[in-house]
């Protein structure tokens, strides 16, 4: 039986590596538009209630991989093919709310999610200038944007190891704390369990959360699947 350690290999992904850049664009597609991992059916829960598409979709991550990928914070495992089976991809930019829609054509019904993550991204700036008496600035946060596993093998492992690099580089790089907009709970219980992060209260103490159920374009997500879009965070 071969330890997860020999099946996959790690790296964070520079920019002069497009054939990878591809890849983990792939990876992160497929994950989100839904894929059948080992019997199991993975899909972000906002991109299968607007039945986004592959291509569209696929653009949109590369796209997003080829602007932030000289800052070194994305990681991808390798099975012994060297196939891209897990990757997670971040940013130390301050969080942007453009507030109008910048996606058009097939792709139009990515503006909804835009405004879910620009509704939660506001709320928690606007709570971090109150306790930190300053607006947040290009980097000072770690923030984690995408995850996607096809590996149908060591999945926790995987996702365990390409956290670890990314937080471990961060905090070495003096950042001060670790960001994701988890839109589901599945990502939320990986995130708290493998990486220590948790729900981001703000100083009245409750939750930054967008409630899919008050959403006329999500409220089609059964709240079995999903309940909302968090905030989360963890102090370097």
């Amino acid at each position: 039986m071969q330890t997860t350690q020999e099946l996959y290999t790690y790296e964070i992904v520079t920019k002069e590596q497009t054939d990878l850049i591809q890849k983990a664009a792939e990876c992160l597609a497929r994950t989100f538009i839904g894929v059948d991992v080992a019997g199991k059916w993975v899909q972000e829960p906002m991109v299968g209630q607007l039945n986004l598409d592959y291509e569209d979709f696929y653009d949109f991550t590369k796209e997003y991989l080829d602007a932030t990928v000289e800052q070194g914070y994305c990681a991808v495992a390798l099975d012994q093919d060297n196939n891209v089976v897990g990757v997670l991809a971040g940013d130390t930019n301050a969080p942007e709310i453009i507030g109008e829609d910048i996606f058009e054509g097939s792709f139009y019904d990515m503006n909804v999610i835009l405004r879910v993550l620009e509704d939660v991204d506001k709320r928690f700036m606007e709570d971090y200038e109150k306790r930190n008496g300053k607006e947040i600035e290009d980097g000072e946060l770690l923030h984690l944007f995408m995850l996607g596993v096809i590996a149908e093998h060591d999945r926790h492992e995987i996702i365990q190891q390409l956290g670890n690099s990314l937080i471990t580089k961060a905090a070495s790089q003096g950042l001060k704390a670790i960001l994701a907009e988890a839109t589901n709970p599945k990502s939320i219980r990986v995130m708290e369990k493998y990486h220590n992060m948790e729900k981001y209260k703000d100083v009245e103490g409750n939750y930054i959360v967008h409630t899919y159920q008050d959403n006329s374009k999500l409220n089609g997500i059964p709240t079995t699947v999903a309940d909302g879009t968090y905030i989360l965070i963890k102090e370097l």
